[in-house]
């Protein structure tokens, strides 16, 4: 009875967003499985499609076969095909965007297929074909082995471990290539019976380094023989010209650790607080629950110490652990704590990685290799089938949030992986969201709670400073009067200093003083950034950039200027007012270079720095015993946005970049200069008061009917034809208004905050609720009725179900 494959076709449109019958060829059967990518036929074309269930009978007649697989294992689980249902059903996305999500980049890429003998003591076994091919070679193309061996043999060889398969990724990365030198027989006694038949005597060196391939008859990179024979290279190359050994290129893993030494770290006694608030986690763990955990400890209660020994219990079951850090920035101290505590159990995955490193880190994930992974967003889906705990650390941050398709949230992902696997999912921080904070206060969530700084060191003292009393004592600097003292004694005591501004770039924007002309990006409703390294204009948002104009391109005038602070200006400015200060710079610009936080950091963990300026990327998860003083220059730039989030967000980012100073012995101080001293997210934040703030802005999303009162639902509709974007979006908020329950509110449509991006302009309809079963119904019969338009007219409606940025 011939069998059946179900495929999720790599097409994302509405009409293909099912599954598709394939019949499976006869020699391939026992090879492919469920959870697979493999290559079909669709159309005219050839493309990726993922295996997702057999089936014996199709309702369909003349069903095509399956081309080939392109994996040896499934590269998804059935856990990782469950998650893909369930992020197509919560963020209303098409099933192939949800699956790819899972994967590294170098699986979504174009690719060679090659096959590399792995056990080369079995060489023998080949057939006459193979093995002629792989005696010249040590890596062959599939569709060359092909030739001499059936697909079906070349894969049960690989399952047993004598090849592995590799894809060769063309227009993404490349694996890495390292050289090695390899002898030309197939053993020592015809090695040396070659070696006897040359003309001429090898030199002394030549003979010394032959010896050394008789004694270890294998590969060799030149670092290898050079560690016993030195300056080998000439020599090996002589080797190689008389036909003894030949050059081989094999692959290795990339790992971006591989020059780093971390000293193994061991348990830390507990204090009383994290030993209350370890307790439950740890029952969880030995008694294979589930549970939402949020774990609200100070800046520098040791919440970290708290992960590792949890993790560390759950090693002990012979369990796996995910833990995920918000940004790139916090992930080198993190996976320093990780690694010295774990070693080669642990597994890094970050946007910070090149793609071959995320592939290969990816690999050690699927092939058991590792216990543990650190990383952000997207380290959520590793591919691990024991998971013993998930952690979140800093989980009020909005990085958790994807913005693009699918539109999901780690939190969510994570709180359903635990339900598979019965284990506890514990959320960490300072300041948590306000959302898990309501959860935990109903009892949804566990809360553990810990007060205190280790060692009983206080939480710094912190200053609010009004820069509109600075500007009428005549202070123009960007540096009040109180900051610009603390940091010269800080200078003076050689304590280091962290600077945090809400902004990148050397200035917000460039305006005319004569006409008021802001000059803006030509393709998006916003201004443009000015860079001094470049002298130029760029824009954030489509990436347009323009050399800086020397007169107004209104009214010629030549008093145009430069308004507002950027990191670049800062860092000007401290070189005039501090010119002894060694400064380390920390935002967009500094830090695209790879590696580059981490060398930042270690710079200026080293003390090699006095000052670490940055933006929003060093106000969480540093750690260094000699910061004293913290200084925000511009604690208002979060909070007047037009987003009802924004207090919150001010109020985390003062209370975390405050909690920078004074973690160790030495005291800390925090100056946090504002323009609105009186505004309550920035007086909570002085006192460190959560519970106060959290109290204040629940009422005040009560009275707004904003979270988590209320749910929200946020559609965007995009085009280049103004009058048809209002019109559509006009049509479905009425169609919302005659589908859904009364009590549901539908706001707009209005122009988004932002009103053109990349030429198109947006509109947005604002949907809040507290239940509403009609919901996802009608959103799809949105999304089914427009479908054409989008594909014709260019027309793009998004529909975000829990939207984290309302711009």
């Amino acid at each position: 009875m011939r069998r059946i494959a179900s495929v999720i076709v790599d097409v994302p449109t509405l009409q293909t967003n099912r599954p598709f019958d394939y019949i499976i060829p006869v020699d391939l059967i026992e090879h492919i499985e469920v959870g697979m990518r493999v290559v079909v036929p669709f159309g005219n074309r050839h493309i990726q499609g993922f295996i997702v269930d057999f089936k014996e009978q199709s309702d369909v007649k003349n069903l095509k076969e399956i081309i080939e697989p392109m994996d040896v294992t499934p590269v998804l689980n059935k856990e990782l095909l469950h998650l893909g249902d369930f992020l197509s059903e919560k963020t209303l996305c098409f099933k192939i965007a949800a699956y790819q999500v899972m994967l590294p980049p170098a699986l979504k890429a174009k690719y060679d297929k090659y096959l590399t003998l792995v056990q080369q003591e079995k060489s023998n076994e080949l057939p006459d074909g193979l093995k002629k091919l792989f005696f010249y070679q040590n890596r062959v193309n599939w569709k060359d082995a092909e030739k001499f061996a059936p697909t079906s043999y070349l894969y049960r060889k690989a399952r047993e471990g004598l090849f592995e398969v590799i894809y060769e990724v063309k227009s993404q990365g490349n694996k890495k290539k390292v050289l090695y030198y390899v002898p030309t027989t197939e053993n020592v006694t015809e090695f040396q019976t070659k070696k006897d038949q040359l003309p001429k005597p090898l030199s002394p060196k030549q003979e010394e380094i032959y010896q050394f391939f008789v004694n270890e008859f294998k590969p060799h990179t030149v670092k290898q023989v050079e560690e016993q024979i030195s300056n080998a290279r000439a020599p090996l190359n002589a080797l190689v010209d008389r036909g003894l050994l030949k050059k081989e290129e094999y692959e290795q893993y990339r790992d971006p650790y591989v020059n780093r030494e971390f000293e193994r770290t061991q348990p830390l006694p507990l204090t009383d607080d994290q030993q209350k608030a370890i307790s439950p986690i740890l029952q969880a763990i030995e008694e294979n629950q589930d549970g939402v955990f949020l774990l609200n400890g100070v800046t520098g209660s040791g919440k970290t110490e708290v992960y590792l020994q949890s993790i560390q219990e759950v090693l002990n079951k012979g369990k796996e652990a995910i833990v995920l850090v918000p940004e790139i920035s916090l992930t080198p101290q993190m996976v320093n704590r990780f690694k010295s505590r774990f070693g080669d159990l642990v597994a890094v995955l970050h946007s910070g990685l090149s793609l071959g490193e995320k592939y290969d880190e990816w690999r050690k994930i699927q092939r058991k290799e590792v216990k543990v992974v650190v990383g952000a967003r997207s380290a959520i889906f590793a591919p691990f089938e024991n998971l013993g705990i998930i952690i979140i650390d800093e989980e009020h941050e909005n990085s958790y949030k994807q913005e693009d398709v699918p539109r999901y949230h780690a939190r969510d992902v994570a709180i359903e992986r635990s339900k598979i696997h019965n284990c506890p999912v514990v959320l960490g921080s300072a300041t948590p969201s306000l959302e898990s904070f309501a959860r935990a206060q109903k009892g949804v969530y566990h809360l553990l709670t810990m007060d205190k700084r280790m060692n009983q060191v206080n939480l710094p003292t912190v200053e609010i400073v009004d820069m509109r009393e600075e500007l009428k004592s005549g202070n123009r600097s960007m540096f009040s009067e109180q900051l610009f003292e603390k940091m010269q004694d800080r200078i003076a005591k050689k304590e280091q200093i962290v600077l945090m501004l809400n902004r990148r770039g050397y200035s917000a924007f460039v305006m005319c003083r004569d006409c008021g002309l802001v000059v803006k990006c030509p393709n998006c409703d916003i201004s443009l950034t000015y860079h001094k390294v470049t002298d130029q204009l760029k824009c954030h948002y489509c990436g347009f950039e323009t050399i800086t104009p020397k007169v107004c391109p209104e009214c010629n005038s030549n008093h145009i200027r430069y308004f507002g602070t950027g990191t670049q200006k800062v860092e000007e400015e401290l070189g005039k007012v501090l010119p002894e200060a060694r400064v380390i710079r920390m935002d967009v610009d500094t830090t695209s270079r790879k590696g580059s936080h981490e060398k930042l950091l270690a710079a200026f963990g080293e003390g090699k720095a006095d000052i670490l300026l940055g933006t929003q990327m060093i106000a969480k998860g540093l750690d260094f015993p000699n910061i004293t003083l913290v200084g925000v220059l511009s604690a208002d730039s979060s909070l007047h946005i037009p987003d009802f989030r924004s207090s919150e967000k001010t109020f985390q980012l003062l209370t975390q970049v405050s909690g920078r100073a004074g973690r160790h012995k030495l005291p800390g101080e925090v100056v946090i200069q504002t323009y609105t001293p009186e505004h309550y997210s920035v007086q909570f934040a002085k006192n460190h008061d959560y519970l106060q703030f959290y109290q204040y802005e629940m009422m005040m999303r009560k009275r707004g009917q904003y979270p988590p009162f209320y749910y929200l639902t946020l559609i965007h509709i995009n085009h280049e034809n103004v009058q048809y974007v209002y019109s559509v979006a006009e049509k479905i908020a009425s169609f919302l208004r005659s589908q859904l329950s009364p009590t549901t509110h539908i706001l707009g449509p209005a122009a988004s905050p932002i009103v053109k991006i990349k030429n198109k302009y947006r509109y947005q309809v604002l949907i809040k609720y507290k239940q509403d079963p009609n919901l996802p119904t009608a959103l799809k019969k949105i999304i089914h009725h427009f479908h054409r338009d989008q594909i014709k007219h260019g027309l793009t409606i998004s529909v975000d179900m829990d939207p984290y940025s309302l711009m």
